[in-house]
């Protein structure tokens, strides 16, 4: 994957500092104990200039996964849409990719966190396909994993926090290094759980079913546009447990999520989901969803934060 590229601008606690400037101390707490919560949002260029996809939705589970973890956080919800949108024309990108951060800064020494000041970071950075250009049409070959995600009641995997990514980051290494691009993760119970760091679909004889919000996984944000699109278009989805042995017998696979949008997976553990390609409701669903954040067809539901737009009506 490629290395982070620098802009020029970060937001950090109502202020704009240079990308090198937006520094967090060794010894902060989130560096030691993982405490700091974070989206990732994108930003897409249509024929209306620079629209950023559910922000409000994202910014709100960003304020919610504070909540969880007792993390006060002085900025409102239309401050942070405020920042979201002056650090993408700032940065004078038609296209980008969002990541809102709320971390525990220099202050507690120890586990217990309320020593330690809440800092908040908006920087944002041009970013392509998560698992490349190729992998929207041909899909991707994926494994389950042999790490299962979190037990319920452990720690809430509603909250997208930097502790809850050391699962993904295990899944996600096992499967580039046996030969894979994606990982599976099940539930404690051995059922189906999430991907790295996407919600997953199947389709089995026209129908589309997902994993529940099972406390095993995250309450995806592209999860919920995507189960209002498949509606849309007339499909039936359901929501379920489903066992491993349905990933074997799918006609279609396909992992959704901020940074991989829509991808079809072509093979599970060397067994070709379908005819081994893109199935044809999974492309209809990533066209509708693609059409829809460029700005392509009407934003039936109110989706798109149009940055220009956006700016003119705070002047």
């Amino acid at each position: 994957m490629a290395k982070l590229p620098a802009t020029e601008w970060i937001w950090r606690d109502g202020e704009f500092v240079r990308f090198q400037d937006a520094t967090v101390h060794v010894l902060a707490h989130s560096m030691q104990f993982g405490s700091s919560a974070f989206e990732g949002i994108r930003c897409y260029n249509t024929p209306r200039g620079p629209a950023i996809f559910r922000l409000e939705d994202h910014l709100q589970r960003l304020l919610d996964s504070c909540r969880m973890y007792r993390m006060d956080v002085k900025w409102s919800l239309d401050d942070l849409i405020a920042a979201c949108v002056e650090i993408v024309d700032r940065n004078g990108l038609d296209t980008c990719y969002v990541r809102p951060m709320v971390l525990r800064g220099l202050g507690a020494s120890g586990m217990i966190p309320f020593e330690s000041p809440v800092e908040t970071y908006v920087p944002c950075w041009p970013w392509g396909a998560y698992l490349g250009d190729e992998a929207m049409e041909k899909g991707v070959d994926a494994c389950v994993a042999s790490w299962a995600r979190m037990q319920p009641n452990t720690i809430p995997a509603m909250a997208k926090v930097a502790g809850n990514y050391l699962s993904g980051q295990l899944i996600k290494m096992e499967a580039l290094r046996n030969g894979y691009a994606e990982g599976i993760a099940l539930t404690p119970d051995g059922m189906i759980s999430e991907g790295s760091g996407q919600n997953i679909f199947i389709v089995k004889n026209g129908v589309i079913y997902t994993p529940f919000v099972n406390g095993t996984l995250l309450h995806g944000i592209t999860r919920n546009a995507i189960i209002t699109i498949a509606g849309d278009l007339g499909f039936e989805i359901r929501e379920q447990e489903m066992p491993r042995e349905m990933l074997y017998i799918a006609d279609e696979i396909f992992l959704t999520g901020t940074a991989t949008e829509v991808a079809p997976i072509r093979s599970v553990d060397r067994i070709e989901v379908g005819n081994g390609k893109r199935g044809p409701i999974t492309q209809q669903i990533q066209q509708r969803f693609l059409d829809t954040v460029h700005g392509r067809v009407e934003d039936t539901h109110g989706w798109l934060t149009y940055v220009r737009a956006e700016k003119a009506s705070k002047v």
